[in-house]
């Protein structure tokens, strides 16, 4: 639930008023969770310590946790982050890399972010853990070209097992992105990806370039050598996008309104 395209200033926490869309509320939000629990955490922050702790380091923390609790790596979160005052569902629209994306256009997203190949892959393996809509993926198994067929990048096997699950039109439906392990960090999602089995188009992707081919090649055959410590690393580099101190932004009451 780390934000990527405006920075690590909480405001995919905010939710959308009557006159703007959030961008929690965007298409490529939809599936994300725990909102309830950054709240908690915020309250019972604030009961302690009122008005020092941002949401957006709440964010980061939880996120190192989550990971952790999942059997993955610690790490080190900086923190002294604000809290910004912005959330607008169209900038998420346009600047989330979306799952239909190739390999260039990832790699254009990741850049202009200051993140690297490599940090495109690891951070790639995060779908090691979660779900996702049916409508994220559909049109790989249903409608790939227009012409009611499926991506000839998928395992037919796998498309067979997606369709049971996902009927077309299907937006409600969520789907493991690493089936069997979804709630376990591991590198079963590169092992996946080796096989023809990534869900989204962005998963193929990385087949389709030699240094992340490479990774995803290396991580499966090694069992996730190297994986958890760089993703550890590359988390951090994510974490610290986009940072708001000093008197930029502000720190939150609540983590779904600003102040």
């Amino acid at each position: 639930m780390l934000e990527f395209y405006g920075g690590c200033d909480g405001s995919v926490l905010l939710k959308s008023t009557a006159n703007k869309q959030a961008e929690r509320d965007a298409i490529p939000n939809l599936s994300l969770r725990g909102f309830q629990v950054i709240d908690a955490v915020k309250s019972a922050v604030e009961k302690k310590c009122p008005g020092v702790v941002s949401c957006a380091d709440i964010l980061a923390l939880v996120a190192r946790d989550a990971v952790l609790m999942l059997h993955g790596p610690f790490w080190e979160v900086p923190t002294g982050r604000r809290d910004g005052r912005v959330s607008i569902a169209s900038e998420a629209l346009t600047n989330l890399p979306p799952p239909f994306a190739n390999i260039a256009q990832l790699k254009g997203m990741f850049a202009s972010k200051g993140l690297s190949v490599k940090d495109l892959v690891v951070l790639s393996g995060g779908h090691t853990i979660g779900t996702s809509h049916c409508s994220s993926f559909s049109n790989r198994i249903y409608n790939f070209t227009g012409k009611g067929d499926t991506d000839p990048k998928l395992d037919q096997n796998y498309v067979a097992q997606l369709k049971i699950k996902c009927k077309p039109g299907d937006a409600n439906t969520l789907v493991e992105m690493d089936p069997g392990s979804f709630k376990t960090f591991d590198e079963d999602y590169y092992t996946l990806v080796t096989k023809r089995r990534g869900l989204f188009q962005s998963d193929s992707a990385l087949l389709d370039d030699m240094e992340t081919k490479a990774y995803v090649t290396t991580q499966a055959i090694t069992h996730g050598l190297t994986f958890a410590k760089d993703f550890a690393a590359s988390m951090v580099k994510m974490g610290n996008i986009g940072v708001l101190t000093g008197k930029n932004g502000e720190i939150r009451k609540q983590c779904a309104f600003i102040n």
